[in-house]
């Protein structure tokens, strides 16, 4: 392999919807063929990533330790996620503490976050709710204009919903959910993770605990309310009608859509399909959503 040969294979596994199991072999393959030859920190560490998607997080970690190694910044904001949640099965929260803290202090927002999520919880360090409002709340002017889908707007601002909501501030609570809520949508079809399906779930569940849910007027994000019982829904996309229903089974609500069955709806948000287009990649597209009775 010649590092053209490698270029053109990793362009065009980037450019695939759903690549087979041959073409992730052959991208993983020439992204460690690069790796070796050009010692690029920039690729450990999106090699690194595309692990952590995949829940390999043991080849994750090689790889942000490798990129930390070579000098990469962003690889400690990964590595402190690797150690928060214990990702590889043990977690450490100092050493989480330390990579988050090392990367805020040079100006991350993520990372100023996660550290007021550590004081917030009184991982490592003492418990302190106020420090942990104090830091979401001046978080807040710098991240409230931000354009690129992959700031971390909706990570603060869901916070910051949170705070309101206790402060009792309902509507400044609600419009902050919304914001999040449109921004996340759009970074999610660009890269439906499943970080930031998640935090799109936790956002509607809590954002319906301040308001009540209308019927007759939602959209496809939504139905992580709509899922979360038992309900039959329809929409249009491309002049044909399809069907999403939910149900209880053995105590859990699992999910069926255009007769493929869903565990539940983290299952279906990340892996449903119209031909090889993910539902999220078309969420704006997706009209005349009705919930039937």
């Amino acid at each position: 392999m010649t590092i053209a040969e490698a270029e053109r294979i990793i362009d065009r596994f980037n450019d695939m919807d759903n690549p087979s199991a041959d073409d992730e072999f052959l991208y993983i393959e020439a992204m460690d063929f690069l790796i070796t030859k050009e010692k690029d920190p920039d690729m450990m560490l999106y090699l690194g990533g595309y692990y952590y998607e995949k829940k390999d997080f043991d080849l994750a970690l090689k790889y942000y330790e490798m990129a930390s190694s070579y000098g990469s910044e962003r690889a400690e904001e990964c590595l402190g996620y690797i150690w928060y949640y214990g990702r590889t099965g043990e977690k450490d929260y100092e050493k989480a503490f330390k990579y988050y803290s090392k990367a805020m202090e040079r100006g991350s927002l993520v990372c100023t976050y996660k550290v007021a999520d550590m004081y917030r919880n009184g991982y490592y360090v003492e418990k302190d709710y106020e420090k942990y409002k104090s830091m979401i709340e001046g978080l807040y002017p710098r991240i409230k204009y931000a354009r690129n889908l992959f700031d971390p707007l909706p990570e603060v601002f869901t916070r910051l919903a949170h705070i309101r909501a206790e402060q009792g501030r309902t509507k400044e609570a609600v419009d902050l959910y919304l914001k999040a809520k449109d921004f996340l949508a759009q970074r999610i079809s660009y890269n439906a993770f499943f970080g930031n399906l998640s935090i799109m779930k936790w956002l509607i569940d809590d954002l319906y605990k301040l308001i009540e849910f209308d019927y007759e007027d939602f959209d496809f994000y939504d139905l992580y309310y709509v899922l979360n019982r038992p309900n039959r829904v329809t929409f249009f996309y491309g002049g044909k009608e399809h069907f999403i229903e939910s149900s209880v089974e053995e105590g859990a609500v699992v999910v069926n859509f255009d007769g493929k069955w869903f565990r539940d709806r983290d299952e279906f948000f990340k892996n449903a399909r119209i031909g090889d287009k993910r539902l999220t990649d078309i969420y704006d597209r997706i009209g005349g959503l009705s919930v039937e009775g």
